[in-house]
């Protein structure tokens, strides 16, 4: 996707701009009180709703809940201090991640494609969490005090501009923004780099996994794109060095060895979305017969073959590729999701409804499960029991706009129709759509006329999303 190399370009361009690392301050300093944590979040997150409403993301619940688990993972032994993170999984097959001000994680689908281990893959995401703990666009602030919070906020608002295709009103609104700092950014981008490679790597080791990892991952990208004129963004905003290399390199060969390198995990999630980039499912099964071919014990191979069968409707030959997975590790739970996507497909629902209820038993709050249950409970024309199952999620996932988008349609089925305006509500402001979001609460009072006290409720939410546009204008406009 062509249209996310200026986003992802020059927000990276935009995060690093810090002050010189001899001068960094320590966390808390008084030197970066420029920008405050708070105005860092309300920035962060007034930038992700506009992102999620103009670019393509991936909705696959396993994915999105492996790049979740792993980048807490890493946060719990990361100097971030804010943890309330969200998350944006960007619909693009080219490598690039991304830490955005006030706990902002980006990813793309195509850092699986080119981390070949977990190893590689976490080694990216600690030092974009490095970027978040040192409070980089902050101290890049001070380091440039003539550029003010809303002159950077309007450089966002032109970054996704460009993003969601506005051509060139919005590179020309970066273009305004960014022309007296550019020279700036450069000059620091290198000490910037540095200090979260090092940070980064110290993470790694506390997360249990092998820093060389990120060594590793800069020297193959490194050759690979040594001669190319136009590298990936990943390189573009993360400049790799043979100077840089040798400096990740020493700093990882520091630390005792015995880290994770790799998971079976992640080389599912990598299958996942191997597949998802292909042209055809018949295209990728092809790809991973070939592997097992090669390697007959290579599990991921195998798993990506089933579901790629399982997309293709191939499901005799799925059940029978799928089932060695399952009778070496009946209680996983990518394998059994795999099984319960396979009996849906083909209609065995009974079998598809006897699994998940076994599998929510052991793991009753995973929520690739508990989706794969609510997809089943539609299919089943179960809609009361699909609405309170979807209810039940949100109290876990309040700000994910995939969920409020099926809570609104599943509504709708049950005929609340003041519920479905009010999670379309919600789905709008997640997305950045306030005027559709405080619309579709004007509906909802009108049909809660006789009910006061629910459309007083009503009423003070969308007195809440009225403020919350005001203030996300503001700080967009500058």
């Amino acid at each position: 996707m062509n249209v996310l190399r200026p986003t992802l370009l020059t927000l990276a361009c935009l995060l690093a701009q810090p002050a010189m690392a001899s001068d960094l301050p320590s966390l808390g300093d008084a030197s970066s009180a420029m920008v405050s944590p708070q105005q860092e979040y309300q920035l962060g997150r007034a930038w992700l709703s506009i992102v999620r409403g103009q670019v393509s993301q991936l909705s696959d619940p396993q994915l999105k809940d492996y790049v979740e688990s792993s980048v807490y993972r890493l946060a719990e032994t990361s100097q971030v201090q804010d943890r309330r993170l969200e998350f944006v999984l960007l619909n693009s097959p080219q490598i690039n991640a991304f830490a955005a001000p006030g706990g902002i994680i980006g990813v793309n689908g195509g850092l699986f494609l080119y981390a070949q281990t977990e190893g590689e893959y976490a080694s990216v995401l600690a030092h974009e969490l490095a970027h978040l703990s040192q409070r980089h666009f902050a101290r890049g602030l001070e380091a440039q005090k003539r550029m003010q919070l809303p002159v950077m906020a309007a450089m966002l608002a032109g970054i996704v501009a460009a993003a969601a295709g506005a051509g060139d009103a919005g590179i020309a609104a970066i273009a305004s923004t960014q022309a007296a700092a550019i020279q700036e950014q450069r000059r620091f981008s290198r000490q910037n780099e540095q200090e979260a490679d090092r940070i980064g790597l110290v993470n790694l080791e506390k997360a249990g996994y092998d820093p060389r990892s990120m060594p590793s991952m800069f020297e193959r990208l490194m050759r690979q794109y040594r001669y190319d004129r136009m590298p990936p963004e990943f390189l573009l905003t993360h400049p790799v060095s043979e100077s840089r290399i040798a400096d990740t390199r020493n700093r990882a060969e520091q630390f005792p060895a015995g880290g994770t390198e790799d998971s079976l995990r992640y080389q599912l999630m990598r299958a996942r979305v191997q597949l998802t980039y292909e042209e055809t499912p018949g295209i990728a099964a092809k790809r991973f017969r070939a592997q097992l071919d090669e390697n007959p014990n290579m599990d991921a191979a195998r798993y990506g073959l089933a579901i790629a069968l399982i997309k293709g409707s191939q499901f005799d030959e799925a059940r029978d590729v799928l089932a060695p997975l399952l009778q070496k590790a009946p209680n996983d739970i990518t394998y059994n999701l795999a099984q319960i996507s396979l009996d849906s497909a083909a209609n065995h629902l009974p079998a598809s409804e006897q699994r998940v209820s076994r599998m929510l038993d052991l793991y009753p709050n995973n929520y690739p499960l508990n989706q794969a249950r609510i997809d089943l409970l539609l299919k089943q024309r179960k809609i009361p029991a699909a609405e309170q199952a979807l209810n039940d999620l949100l109290k876990r996932r309040m700000k994910d706009p995939d969920v409020w988008y099926q809570v609104a349609e599943v509504r709708g089925l049950s005929g609340n129709t003041i519920g479905l305006h009010q999670a379309r509500a919600e789905y709008f402001a997640l997305v950045g759509d306030y005027n559709q979001a405080i619309e579709q609460l004007d509906f909802a009072k009108r049909r809660a006329s006789n009910n006061f006290q629910l459309a007083s409720r009503i009423d003070a939410r969308q007195k809440e999303l009225i403020e919350e546009k005001r203030m996300t204008e503001e700080m967009l406009r500058g």
